[in-house]
């Protein structure tokens, strides 16, 4: 009922619930850039409802800008005690796969900031760069609204966005993005190759340089230190193939890219991002940890 004053509180929870389903996926979408974690995202964007249920948005001018705040500040906090526990990690730490494309189990916005490859470069940046550049460079927040999360001033808020974009441009530079259909070309060779037990092929695709990257965060088998080189990580792959030969291995859309899935007694048992330039693969990265792969 309403109270003289505004919209009752049905009719705030209706308004809310008909903007919520349009600005969830960029709730979500904020949070998982964020934190790398599809778990932890879904926790951030459930606080994220709970708290505009309870709040007054009559006030409020753009739904989505405050929602999307919401999520930052949150998972700011999360953010900062997350890179102490990853100091404590086991083996390397990869951010959880996020299926996207007709797979997704629910929608949400992909770029580029959503791939592996990106996700990791941001993991290098301090928590208070990456909120801003997320906010600002993928988001469009005006740095008003970026201070107040970070709880600096707005020059403030504008460097560390502009010291985060010039470390992410540096670091991309460094590894050109293939296109869609030499991704296809390259993961089928591949797929192919490893099926085949086919060393040499896996050789051929693999860039004299590559490393291969496994996160099985001491709850799977995995190599603890990165892989390197073309040969070495070959050897590996097709001796670990023979070992555990998978039931069957698909194509899915991962972070926006094509990505292979590893099935084992029939559940999913890995999933694996590449980077490729120049057609050949200069970076594999499994994910084995079974706690990343639950919602797979």
């Amino acid at each position: 009922m309403s109270d003289g004053h505004g919209p009752g509180r049905s009719e705030q929870e209706d308004s809310l619930g008909a903007g919520w389903e349009s600005h969830r996926p960029a709730v979500f979408g904020a949070a998982y850039r964020l934190l790398g974690s599809v778990a932890d995202a879904e926790d951030v964007t459930q606080d994220v409802w709970l708290r505009a249920a309870g709040a007054d948005l009559r006030d409020i001018g753009d739904l989505r800008a405050w929602l999307v705040t919401v999520a930052a500040r949150r998972s700011y906090d999360i953010l900062k005690s997350a890179r102490v526990r990853r100091e404590s990690y086991v083996g390397p730490w990869l951010p959880e796969p996020l299926l996207t494309g007709p797979d997704a189990s629910q929608p949400v916005l992909v770029d580029e900031s959503v791939s592996s490859a990106m996700l990791l470069i941001m993991e290098e940046l301090s928590p208070p760069e990456r909120v801003a550049f997320v906010l600002h460079d993928v988001f469009g927040l005006e740095f008003g609204k970026i201070a107040e999360v970070l709880d600096v001033s707005v020059p403030g808020a504008r460097q560390l966005a502009s010291r985060a974009r010039r470390r992410v441009a540096k670091a991309k530079q460094s590894m050109p993005q293939a296109s869609k259909a030499e991704r296809e070309r390259v993961l089928a060779v591949f797929r192919a190759a490893y099926e085949a037990g086919d060393l040499a092929g896996l050789v051929r695709l693999l860039h004299p340089d590559a490393v291969f990257v496994t996160d099985g965060g001491g709850k799977a088998f995995a190599a603890r230190k990165l892989i390197r080189g073309g040969e070495r990580v070959a050897e590996v792959m097709a001796r670990v193939g023979r070992q555990w030969h998978p039931d069957r291995i698909d194509f899915a859309e991962v972070g926006g890219e094509l990505a292979l899935v590893f099935y084992r007694e029939g559940r999913v048992h890995s999933v694996d991002t590449v980077q490729i330039t120049d057609g050949l693969i200069t970076a594999y990265r499994r994910v084995i940890n079974p706690d990343k792969l639950v919602r797979l």
